[in-house]
Order: structure tokens, then C-alpha cells, then sequence
């Protein structure tokens, strides 16, 4: 019973870093229905400004994590900007192959730039651990559970109460009628960008703290297992990522703690799998039909 507890806070801690990066992916697939592929690369943008901030400006973590998050949320903005806006209009594979290239310009910028050495992520906050009950808990992993389920919250919030909430509800339902009805549909997909932008850059600072260290290429394998975290939970559900990223969490915790690390990853492709077989429209999902 210890081990369970023990690998269930481990899976909560790391669960948490895939739903901050899956509210990213379902919420730009909700307003524009792109799978932005770019999306874990912005998360290892927020890691390595993290980085900075706190070895060579000194920051501490909430001004570590709120510069990244605003740094982040600009990023994103301006990849909308660039690349996406001017392919609105295009086939969806247009701009999914857009969305690769985007990803690796930026995997690849980094690795040119910094080096694609391994770094040692600076320990801003000492660790502590605690011991209940036989089940070992670190500062750090209730640090990152709490960060996440507040940046959640907050989230959803604005969703559901803000102005700028109600457009983008509006948009994904219906852009034509949201724009009759004089919503600024740029301005409204740009804001979407730079919330999910934010969230993946909270999520990279608290990555490097979790496992104290960063490269270019950080973001490839969490960027693809969150997307899959929005699909098991229903791709478009800022619920379902939140929950599919905490069951992703979970279920890769789990895998490991049996002795098969080494397929932690097929794990989570093979649980994909079977999510679409069975509900291809994932948990929180909605089946919408079509006209042809």
C-alpha cells in the first residue's frame, strides 16, 4: 500500500507537467482545429528562460516562472503571427507540416545558439522531503502539484468568466457567426496562443526543477505524450486534457515502478491506441458529424 501511495504522487507530480502542456494542444485544436506541433518546443523555450533568469539574473522561482510565462505566451503569439495566420485558410495538412517545421526551426535554433548539451537546471528551492506514513514527498513535487492545479484553475476561469473567455467559446463553436456578432477572430485566436503558451512555459520551469536538468530537444517526447493526453481526455476539453494529462502521469509512473522503464513510452502510445478504437472522441469528448 506504501508503494502505491508512493508512485501516486509520483504520477500526480508528473501528470500535472503533461496537463499544463495538453490544455496548450486542446485549446488551439478547439479554436482552429490545428494540432500544433510546436507546442512542446515552446515548453522547452520556457525551461531554458528559467534557466537564465534564476543562474545569471538571480530571479527567484515565481519570478522565474511568471517571466517564462510571459515570455512564452509572446512566443507563441508571434508563431501564430508568422506561421499559422497567413495558412488559416490552407488545408489542415498545410499547416500541420508548418507546425512540424516550426518545431524543428526551434529544436534546431536552440541546439545552434546554446549547444545541445545537457544543463544542470539551478535549484532555486533547497528540497526537503517529507516522510507520511512511509511515503516519501519532496517539497518540490507539492510545489509543482499546487502550481499546476492553481494555473488550471485560473484557467479555467478566464475561460468561463472573462469576456475575452466568452469569444473564444464563441469562436470555437462557430468563427463566421462569432465574427457577425463583432468578435475580432485574430485577436481572439492570438490570446488562445498566448494562454496555451503560457501554460507550456510554467510547465518548463517546473520540468527543470522536477528533474533538474534541460537540452534543445527537451520538449519532442512530453510535447507528443501531452498531445496524446488531449486526446485520451477529448481533444477540445480543457476538463479532459487536464485529467488525460494526470492519467498520462500516472500510468508512465505506474509502468516504471513494475520494472519497465524502457516501455514507458509505448505505454502511452499503446493506451492511444486504444482510446481511439474504443472512444475516438476521447473522455470529455463530443462525436460531432459532419456534412460531406
Amino acid at each position: 500500500m506504501t508503494t502505491l501511495f508512493q508512485q501516486l504522487i509520483n504520477g500526480l507530480s508528473l501528470g500535472s507537467i503533461y496537463a499544463l502542456l495538453a490544455l496548450g494542444y486542446t485549446m488551439v485544436y478547439g479554436i482552429i482545429k490545428l494540432i500544433n506541433f510546436a507546442h512542446g518546443d515552446i515548453y522547452m523555450l520556457g525551461a531554458f528562460w528559467g534557466y537564465y533568469t534564476i543562474n545569471f539574473w538571480h530571479f527567484n522561482f515565481i519570478f522565474a516562472l511568471l517571466s517564462a510565462m510571459v515570455v512564452c505566451a509572446a512566443a507563441g503569439v508571434i508563431i501564430e503571427y508568422f506561421a499559422y495566420r497567413p495558412l488559416r485558410h490552407a488545408p489542415r495538412i498545410t499547416a500541420l507540416i508548418t507546425a512540424i517545421g516550426v518545431s524543428y526551426f526551434l529544436e534546431n535554433g536552440m541546439s545552434y545558439l546554446y549547444g545541445a548539451d545537457t544543463r544542470d537546471f539551478p535549484q532555486v528551492i533547497k528540497q526537503v522531503n517529507y516522510n507520511l506514513w512511509g511515503v516519501r514527498v519532496s517539497n518540490i513535487q507539492i510545489l509543482i502539484l499546487v502550481t499546476a492545479c492553481l494555473l488550471m484553475v485560473m484557467l479555467q476561469l478566464i475561460i468561463k468568466k472573462t469576456k475575452m473567455g466568452r469569444a473564444m467559446r464563441a469562436v470555437s463553436v462557430d468563427p463566421d457567426a462569432a465574427e457577425l456578432v463583432g468578435i475580432n477572430i485574430n485577436r481572439t485566436i492570438s490570446f488562445t496562443f498566448a494562454l496555451g503558451s503560457s501554460m507550456a512555459g510554467a510547465a518548463g520551469v517546473l520540468i527543470g526543477l522536477y528533474y533538474n536538468s534541460i537540452d534543445p530537444l527537451m520538449g519532442m517526447t512530453p510535447g507528443i505524450k501531452a498531445f496524446v493526453a488531449a486526446v485520451v481526455g477529448g481533444i477540445g476539453s480543457v476538463p479532459g486534457a487536464s485529467l488525460g494529462g494526470f492519467l498520462i502521469g500516472l500510468l508512465e509512473t505506474a509502468v516504471q515502478s513494475v520494472g519497465l522503464s524502457a516501455y514507458k513510452d509505448a505505454a502511452v502510445y499503446l493506451v492511444l491506441i486504444i482510446i481511439l478504437l474504443v472512444l475516438p472522441a476521447g473522455i470529455f469528448g463530443k462525436n460531432v458529424k459532419e456534412k460531406v
